[in-house]
């Protein structure tokens, strides 16, 4: 007969433990979307909008950090995604409506929250096909993207010194256009079979630097029709991609 071992000298499982270094980018980004949040409530839209580039730069950096250093977890990615959320779903909404839409009475609040809702689907659709989905392309524009061009948008006209309730209309076609290109099936290139340790011609390698120089011009104007251009990339892929089929079923068998 074996003796059985007293309660509290049973080895317990080690609790699991959480990743601090990328989760600390994704609480920036999240800091960074509430403090968007609290400037447009004070005010201060300049500073909003900076605040949500700098979510997105955060964004970018934390899940590269947690594969490079091998700390990908479950949590990691719930987290993620509810910064996601402030940052670039109710931050952005909110931004704008303060800024402009305020004075379209209920059609301004039913635009923010089209774009609200349209970040939320927009998450949750990206992450239930993250396994399934083709990596060089998303479906529907970037909750990133989206909330650039519209913190774009607001940085641009704040910066110029135009109030934003003689631009309201234009800002209701601009949130509704982003928040429904968001859950939208328009296709999106996502760079990211982009290999940086190809070697390519020169003139590649003076993009980034023209890319600097112009930023450094004048940040509103150039960040603002960047992510124009991109938010339309993906409409002008759709119609060449509907032009290509629709000449292959003409031709001649």
């Amino acid at each position: 007969m074996t003796q059985t071992e007293p309660e509290h000298q049973k080895i317990r499982p080690r609790s699991k433990g959480y990743y601090v270094l990328p989760n600390l980018f994704t609480s920036a980004g999240l800091f960074a979307g509430f403090y968007a949040i609290v400037q447009a409530m004070n005010g201060n839209f300049g500073y909003a909008a900076v605040a949500i580039f700098i979510a997105m730069i955060t964004d970018s950096m934390d899940g590269r950090i947690a594969r490079l250093t091998g700390t990908q977890s479950d949590f990691g990615v719930q987290y993620d995604s509810l910064s996601d959320m402030v940052a670039f779903g109710i931050a952005p909404a909110l931004v704008i409506y303060v800024w402009s839409l305020q004075s379209l009475g209920r059609i301004g609040w039913i635009a923010a929250f089209v774009y609200a809702a349209g970040a939320a689907l927009r998450l949750a659709r990206f992450n239930t096909q993250v396994e399934i989905a083709d990596k060089r392309f998303f479906t529907g524009l970037p909750s990133p993207a989206a909330a650039a061009l519209i913190a774009g948008f607001v940085w641009m006209m704040y910066d110029v010194g135009i109030p934003g309730r003689e631009l309201n209309w234009i800002s209701c076609a601009l949130t509704f256009f982003a928040g429904l290109t968001m859950v939208s099936n328009i296709r999106y290139y996502s760079f990211k079979d982009i290999n940086l340790r190809k070697s390519v011609p020169f003139f590649v390698v003076l993009i980034p630097l023209l890319a600097f120089i112009l930023l450094a011009t004048y940040p509103p104007l150039v960040v603002f029709f960047v992510f124009v251009a991109y938010g339309i990339s993906g409409y002008v892929l759709w119609v060449i991609y509907y032009i290509r089929r629709h000449r292959s079923r003409e031709k001649p068998a």
